[in-house]
């Protein structure tokens, strides 16, 4: 990641300095080693001003913390992935038996052409496949989102017994919480997505690439809590060495994945 201020202080967050990592503008391709020994390869896309050009650390251990615990987090369940990126959680997930898969980005075309271009080129789905890729910005209606999710019997059936939409059993967000000014944004559609039946939980993973701006980070925690759930970590590992080399701050934090698990309070239900 280039270094940066904070959002507010010199424009965008996603605005990136002149000098730092020249852009791709080519598509590069990456590689991940699946925990039953399975390889996938990824497409990310040429330098893009949403940081989708990278497989983020957070993306990497969240999808083998889902593959470690499919049995109880994704098997039989609806499941939807916020800011995907090259998708690889949610590609996870449809192929250890999530029941559907949604995968989201920001609707910008090159991104969800590269998300759909993962799932066609992803050579151990199931036919049809149960994963589609969908352009959404976050903090926007989530009715299109909710439907798909209904698709599966299971969640139909839930629907109609609860006279609504059916919602996701698990939310995927991996690296995204340095993006401060949306939290509340992202918030909303967590509330509006996430299904209130037993177990469900959106999964938050990330890393404090500039560790300065940690409590910022946090903050979205504050306001989840604050929003109807209870906030729980369950994740941490250190990883062998730092994504970006050249950026400042202190280097064990920019190595570290952090994992949270936020589920609707008893009094939110």
């Amino acid at each position: 990641m280039a270094e940066s201020s904070d959002e507010g202080e010199t424009g965008d967050l996603f605005d990136e300095p002149e000098g730092f990592y020249p852009p791709e503008k080519e598509p590069t391709f990456v590689k991940h080693q699946m925990l039953n020994g399975r390889e996938l390869e990824l497409r990310l896309v040429g330098h893009n001003p949403l940081w989708g050009h990278h497989l983020w650390n957070a993306g990497r251990t969240l999808a083998d913390y889902l593959e470690s615990n499919s049995n109880t987090l994704v098997r039989s369940k609806t499941v939807l992935e916020l800011g995907a990126g090259a998708g690889l959680p949610s590609l996870i997930c449809a192929l250890q038996g999530a029941k559907q898969v949604v995968l989201t980005d920001y609707p910008d075309a090159d991104l969800i052409e590269n998300l759909q271009y993962n799932i066609e080129h992803c050579p151990f789905l199931a036919q049809p496949p149960n994963i589609r890729a969908q352009g959404y910005l976050w903090g926007a209606p989530t009715s299109t989102l909710t439907s798909f999710a209904s698709q599966s019997e299971a969640a139909k059936a839930e629907a109609e017994a609860e006279a609504e939409e059916a919602h996701f059993d698990i939310l995927v967000l991996a690296d995204l919480l340095f993006n401060h000014s949306q939290h509340p944004a992202l918030l909303r559609t967590v509330q509006s997505t996430l299904s209130h039946a037993p177990g469900a939980q959106a999964l938050v993973f990330f890393t404090p690439y500039r560790p300065w701006l940690l409590a910022k980070d946090l903050a979205f925690f504050d306001l989840a809590r604050a929003g109807g759930f209870v906030v729980e970590k369950v994740f941490e590992k250190v990883m062998e060495k730092v994504m970006f080399e050249e950026d400042p701050g202190d280097e064990l934090l920019r190595r570290t994945v952090f994992g949270y698990s936020l589920r609707w309070s008893e009094t939110a239900t």
